[in-house]
């Protein structure tokens, strides 16, 4: 049996409160025979007679009147759930920039950092270059060093290791090399495997996500965060910590937002997170 559509039901809400075809058509647009002809059809699927039609108009019949309670009903509840859908695009939003690798970090991490049962909404940027809060571009960001200008509030985070890495069932023998291209390499650990003049690069590419995939598969070494390399089975390092290449990470947001209550909540869920896992990034847990 074919159901009544809503939209037929909407329609019906019309002729039954405007009392007739020409109010239902100056509500909706449509032509009083195409209204005609969509109440017919709704009478036929209804199985009901909805309506006494005379020269004054369209009186509602009493099947006409329950149908008209019910529908009434269903206008309240689609009401409450456009109004409950909406609500969501009232939250606060709290935008963060992040690295590549960090942010592959926080997604395994998600609920440290925002669940559904927040009041605000998050935005997650990843950007491996230096986020400019003249423009507003995130509310916090996390930085690879300590920001010497701005209107900044800064929280220093935990110290990042670097090693080169290699797949587990690396051939020795194998003495190729991975690296990010030169054309958007920004940090030294993205640069050191090129600036090194005795390696031989046989693959490259242009997404942290990419290289990480490459190494794991065994295209040659590169090198990686420490707290992502050793997080991972099918890698081990090939090599001791590259010193030179520790950074500290700074928690940083601009200081007019800082004091909103979410931004707030998620700086201090970041550094906890963070600080949870310190002798990861800073490589003092490597897989056995």
């Amino acid at each position: 049996m074919k159901e009544a559509s809503w939209d037929d039901l909407q329609l019906f809400f019309h002729v039954a409160t405007g009392g007739g075809l020409s109010a239902a058509a100056a509500r909706t647009g449509l032509s009083a025979p195409t209204i005609g002809r969509r109440m017919l059809g709704l009478e036929r699927v209804t199985g009901r007679s909805l309506f006494n039609r005379g020269p004054t108009g369209y009186l509602l019949a009493k099947d006409g009147q329950e149908l008209l309670d019910r529908v009434r009903l269903m206008q309240d509840a689609a009401r409450a759930i456009s109004d409950w859908r909406g609500e969501v695009l009232t939250l606060p939003i709290v935008s963060t920039v992040v690295d590549s690798w960090t942010s592959r970090f926080i997604a395994d991490h998600l609920a440290s950092v925002w669940t559904p049962k927040d009041c605000f909404r998050m935005c997650y940027k990843t950007r491996d270059a230096s986020v400019d809060f003249t423009y507003r571009e995130a509310h916090i960001a996390i930085r690879h060093s300590r920001p010497d200008s701005g209107n900044v509030a800064i929280r220093r985070s935990v110290n990042v290791a670097h090693a080169v890495y290699q797949a587990a069932d690396y051939d020795e023998t194998n003495c190729n090399w991975i690296s990010l291209g030169t054309d958007i390499a920004i940090t030294p650990a993205d640069k050191w495997t090129f600036e090194q003049p005795d390696y031989w690069i046989t693959s490259w590419t242009n997404t942290p996500h990419m290289l990480f995939y490459l190494i794991r598969g065994g295209a040659g070494r590169g090198v990686m965060p420490c707290f992502i390399g050793d997080r991972e089975r099918k890698l081990v390092r090939a090599g001791p910590i590259i010193d030179e290449l520790t950074y500290e990470m700074w928690i940083v947001a601009h200081d007019d937002e800082r004091q909103r209550p979410e931004v707030r909540t998620v700086i201090d869920r970041l550094a906890t997170l963070f600080a949870d896992h310190e002798d990861l990034f800073a490589g003092e847990r490597p897989l056995v």
